[in-house]
């Protein structure tokens, strides 16, 4: 298989997994937290799924690295404004993502209620994944 085509597959599933499992644990918080109760965030958080957590820190760990492998074995110049806007887009997102991994974890041990920062916080990393994938999709090249 040429290296090209498997940096390609191996980023849109890099990426795939990073939203389905980004959406798995919003949408599991969220059922638990329509019941009622307003503890059950909490107590939910307090068994998160390791699984979805690994494969969504692996697929952000694992996301630059396929990205430059495609970028330099096509041969773009890496001052294209679309890729620049990416990589900021990606460090604000990530950024985002670990702060939240953060809170969520302060929160897991606190028992405390989420507050409208970590659902900014959540927003924010979604918005900026979305961008990318608009920006990769559009790219003017």
């Amino acid at each position: 298989m040429d290296t090209l085509i498997a940096l390609k597959m191996a980023h849109r599933v890099a990426t795939m997994l990073l939203l389905v499992g980004a959406l798995a644990l919003a949408v599991w918080v969220w059922r638990t937290a329509r019941g009622g109760d307003a503890s059950a965030p909490a107590r939910t958080l307090q068994r998160p799924w390791v699984f979805v957590w690994l494969v969504v820190g692996l697929a952000l760990l694992s996301l630059p690295f396929t990205g430059w492998g495609m970028v330099h074995r096509v041969g773009w110049p890496l001052g294209q404004t679309w890729l620049l806007a990416s990589s900021v887009l990606y460090a604000v997102g990530s950024l985002a993502v670990f702060w939240l991994l953060v809170r969520l974890n302060k929160l897991r041990k606190a028992a405390g209620g989420g507050g409208t920062f970590t659902f900014a916080l959540a927003l924010v990393s979604l918005a900026c994944f979305i961008a990318i994938a608009g920006l990769m999709g559009a790219k003017p090249v």
